[in-house]
């Protein structure tokens, strides 16, 4: 999506329609005719990414059937890249959680998602026998800190995070 690549390179500054329009090569009112303003278009890109973001976890959650599998899994997939960022210049999560700090409608989806992830963890966690909040905070905090952090080696951040996640359950 052409927002996600403007928010990624340049901010939150270039989500605007003449921005938008220059870099997709066409005319502010073709971005009219899709969006009834600047703020609509605030709302989708941040309901898309809100989606997107559940959807994909949801995913891989469905690809292990235990509990111990499911946290190292939905750590790993928040914290490493996920593939179809990796086609993209930069990952956008990044970006929406900067844009967040000065837009609150920016800042609410980010809270949802941040709480929607947090409920998940602190499920499995507790299913594994592991009652204690704050390691759902450490594991989370690891990992939306991970996607900032550049990978030493392919999937080399998705790795380090499966390995936090043992080291948790070791302790338990």
């Amino acid at each position: 999506m052409a927002g996600y690549e403007a928010l990624a390179r340049s901010g939150p500054a270039s989500l605007k329609a003449e921005p938008l329009a220059r870099q997709l090569n066409t005319t502010k009112g073709s971005f009219y005719w899709h969006f009834a303003d600047v703020p609509a278009f605030h709302t989708a890109l941040l309901t898309r990414w809100e989606g997107e973001s559940t959807a994909r976890l949801d995913a891989a959650l469905a690809l292990e059937t235990h509990p111990v599998g499911q946290l190292r899994r939905l750590a790993q997939v928040i914290g490493g890249r996920a593939a179809e960022d990796e086609d993209r210049e930069t990952a956008i999560e990044p970006a929406i959680r900067a844009w967040a700090k000065d837009n609150a409608k920016a800042r609410l989806a980010v809270t949802r998602v941040d709480q929607y992830r947090l409920a998940l963890m602190q499920r499995l966690l507790a299913e594994i026998g592991i009652a204690n909040p704050e390691m759902t905070r450490i594991i989370y905090a690891c990992a939306i800190g991970m996607e900032d952090l550049p990978e030493d080696r392919p999937g080399g951040n998705a790795q380090a995070m499966g390995s936090l996640v043992d080291l948790v359950l070791a302790l338990r």
